[in-house]
C-alpha cells in the first residue's frame, strides 16, 4: 500500500464484487493497492472479507503512521445514478465506525450485502480512524455499494494528505493520535 500513489491497483480475492469495491478504494483515494487474498471460501466469504479489511486498515494505519503533518478529518460526497453516500472520516487512533448503507438484504452478485458492514467495520477498527458512511439515497445495491466506497475513498485521500501549514506536527490538541 501506498498512501501517495497514483491509484494504481493489482486486486484479486476471488470474489468480483469486492475486487470491484476495492478497486474504487484505490483509484479514488489514490491509494496504490495490492491485495491477493485467499481463503476458506468454500464455507462462505465471511473470512476472507473479514480479514481483507483487517489487513488493509493495519496497512493503512502504519502508512500513516504517528500522524504528523496530515489534514486527520475528511469528508466527501459521491454519487453512482441515483445513488448518493457521504463519508466522514477522523484518523483518530480510535478505530470506530457508525454506518447506514441502506443495503438490505440483496446480494450484490457473489458478494453478500451484510460483507459490506462487515468488511468497513473491521477496516475502521483496525486503521484507527472513525469512519461516518451514509447512503443518502439509492435503490440498487451495487450503485449504493460503490458510491460508499467512492466517497470514502475521497474521505480520507484528503484525511491522510499533508498540510503544509502542520509540517511535522501531530493534528491533536493532545500530541498523539494513538489509541
Amino acid at each position: 500500500m501506498n498512501i501517495d500513489g497514483s491509484g494504481v491497483y493489482d486486486i484479486d480475492t476471488g470474489n468480483g464484487m469486492f475486487d470491484h469495491l476495492l478497486t474504487h478504494l484505490s483509484k479514488h483515494g489514490l491509494i496504490d493497492l495490492t491485495v491477493k487474498a485467499k481463503g476458506d471460501t468454500e464455507i462462505g466469504w465471511h473470512h476472507l472479507v473479514e480479514d481483507t479489511g483487517l489487513i488493509i486498515g493495519k496497512a493503512l494505519k502504519e502508512c500513516v503512521g504517528d500522524g504528523a503533518g496530515i489534514n486527520r478529518m475528511g469528508y466527501a460526497y459521491a454519487p453512482l445514478d441515483e445513488a448518493l453516500a457521504r463519508t466522514v472520516v477522523d484518523f483518530s487512533g480510535r478505530g470506530y465506525s457508525v454506518l447506514e448503507l441502506m443495503l438490505g438484504d440483496i446480494d450484490m452478485g457473489d458478494l453478500p450485502a451484510d460483507l459490506v458492514r462487515h468488511f468497513l467495520e473491521s477496516f475502521a477498527r483496525e486503521a484507527g480512524c472513525n469512519l461516518n458512511i451514509e447512503v443518502l439515497s439509492g435503490l440498487n445495491n451495487h450503485h449504493k455499494a460503490e458510491a460508499a466506497f467512492k466517497s470514502m475513498a475521497k474521505a480520507i485521500k484528503y484525511a491522510v494528505s499533508i498540510d503544509e501549514r502542520q509540517a511535522g506536527k501531530i493534528p491533536s490538541t493532545k500530541g498523539t493520535i494513538s489509541d
